[in-house]
This record gives structure tokens, sequence and C-alpha cells, in this order.
């Protein structure tokens, strides 16, 4: 198995941590998607795992619906899927699709280099599209790290590893940094914007005060709302209780906690301030949320996460 589960404590969320198979370099592996069916169930695969390491997907064939963060993403030929650590992701039908995964831990690649590709980025877009300007030096990237992981006993190997994480970082480097229509680089969000949102992150549980971020931050209330209209597309309280809600989706899909419990953790102060809250944005009582992300094998959520959007996305009001 490429992965197994551990539960630390009955209130943790279930996490999938990276387990190389036996013979092979700890902390990247890459297989085709046919290899995956052989070694994982159907009904493995279709339930909400949370993984504890980095998924890079691309087709070669067919096509894919794959849900990340009960968003779900309609995958073809050239498009590359990214799912993060800490990111709830459920597999769809693999039957008539054919591809390549790659898994790693992100301490195979060295600090400088894991900035550059943004790769602990939890806005970054989750399926990404090269242009025609991009899509030859990626191909050619995921080919080339393939072929090396395949080649083990080719090489030394420290020399082998040192090889992957060079070629992983190529890849990863080359897709966080597509270019755009123009042919240039994207632009960087608004210094602001990013601050608020790493703020929003680190906090979201303390509070859901933009008044407190904007203390916190050093801005009045309505530069973090221009920084965060411009940058997300949402009010700033808006972006905030997105990432509340998102977070409650994914205790409740992830872990046995009750609804009280979930509550606490999020820094609501009664169980019914906390239903009302997820009732109001999602329609459904937390209960309800979990008995039908537990029992569906690969359905979608209407988005919560901030600000995020990408090609491929197949949203359904569920």
């Amino acid at each position: 198995m490429m992965a197994k589960n551990r539960h630390d404590s009955p209130r943790d969320i279930p996490e999938i941590l990276f387990a190389a198979p036996a013979g092979t370099p700890a902390g990247i592996e890459v297989m085709s998607l046919a290899e995956l069916r052989r070694r994982v169930s159907e009904d493995a695969l279709a339930r909400p795992r949370r993984p504890g390491f980095h998924h890079l997907l691309t087709l070669t064939s067919g096509a894919l619906r794959h849900v990340v963060d009960f968003d779900g993403y309609a995958l073809r030929p050239g498009s590359w899927l990214w799912v993060r650590p800490g990111q709830v992701h459920q597999w769809g039908d693999l039957a008539h699709a054919e591809g390549t995964l790659i898994l790693f831990q992100q301490d195979v690649l060295d600090p400088a280099t894991a900035t550059a590709a943004r790769v602990d980025d939890p806005y970054a877009p989750v399926v990404t599209a090269p242009g025609a300007a991009d899509a030859e030096a990626v191909a050619m990237a995921a080919d080339h790290l393939s072929q090396e992981f395949r080649s083990l006993g080719r090489l030394p190997l420290d020399m082998h590893i040192a090889a992957l994480r060079h070629l992983l970082a190529v890849l990863l480097l080359r897709l966080a940094h597509l270019t755009g229509p123009s042919d240039g680089p994207a632009p960087e969000p608004d210094a602001t914007y990013l601050r608020f949102r790493d703020a929003v992150e680190r906090h979201f549980t303390a509070t859901r005060r933009v008044e407190d971020y904007a203390q916190m931050l050093g801005y009045s209330g309505r530069t973090l709302a221009r920084a965060t209209l411009s940058g997300a597309g949402l009010s700033a309280k808006e972006f905030i209780d997105r990432r509340v809600v998102l977070e409650a989706k994914r205790l409740l899909a992830h872990s046995d906690d009750s609804a009280a419990r979930i509550s606490d953790r999020l820094g609501f102060v009664t169980p019914s301030q906390f239903s009302k809250f997820f009732i109001q944005r999602t329609g459904r009582t937390p209960i309800d949320f979990r008995i039908g992300v537990r029992g569906r094998a690969a359905g979608s959520e209407p988005s919560t996460a901030p600000g995020r959007g990408a090609d491929g996305r197949t949203d359904q009001n569920g």
C-alpha cells in the first residue's frame, strides 16, 4: 500500500500517512492509475480521506471527476490536479481514466525550493491546465521524474534520491509558475490581502471578527475589505466565514467528534451558535452534512474554500 491510516486519538482527524513501498526511496512515489487500481480497492478510494502528503495527478487519456475539500473537479488529459496535505479528497470512477499519480512529502524539497514552488499554499488552485507555452515543458519534467523513479539501481542510492528531488523540484516550479494568457507570469496578489489571508489561516478558530484582524495587522477594516475583495472576490467577513465552514466540514467528515466538540474546537460559544452558523451557510445541519458526506461515494458540496477557483471545477449544490 502507498499509504496507511493512523488514529492518534479518538478526537484527532484521521489522516493518511505516506508509506513508501519496500525497496523505493522514502518521500516520493510515482505510479500509473492502472497501478493505483490494482493496489487500492474502489470502495477505499471513494471514501473521503485527508492525506498528510501531496498528490499530483495528470491524465493521459479519458476523464475523471475528483472531489477536493467538497468541491468537484473535472479532469481532462493535460490538466494537473494538486491535493495538498490537510485537504480532504475523494476519488471518482477510475475505470475510464489513465494517467500518472505522483505522491511526495514536503520535506523531500529544500526550504528555498518549497517556498518558490508554493507547495504549502492552501489557497493555490486545485486544478491547472498548462497552456501551449508550458505544456511541453511540464510533460517532459513529469516523464523524466517517472523514468528516474523506475530506474532504481542504475545509480547509487544517494544519487538516485538526489536526482528524484531535483526532478520533482523542476516539475513543481513549472506548475507553480505557469505563464498566463499573455505569456507573462500571473500577477502576485496584493501584500495586504496575503497578510490577511495568512492571519485568517492561523487564527480563524480564535476570532471571526474583521475588526480583530484589522487591529492584529495594523490596517483599517475598510483597507482589509478592499484588499480581500480585490484578491479573493469576497468580503473580508465572508472570507473568514468560508474558512470556518471548510474546517467544520473537514472535522465532520473525518472525525467522530460530536457537533458540540467541533463547536468548541472552532471557537463557538455554544453548540447552538455553531449549528445556526453552519445551517445559514450550507443549508444543512452539521449532522445531516456528516451523514451525507460519509454515505456518498464521491459527491460534491458547494464551494467553501475562501477565494479558491480553478479550471475544471464542477460544483454542484448538495
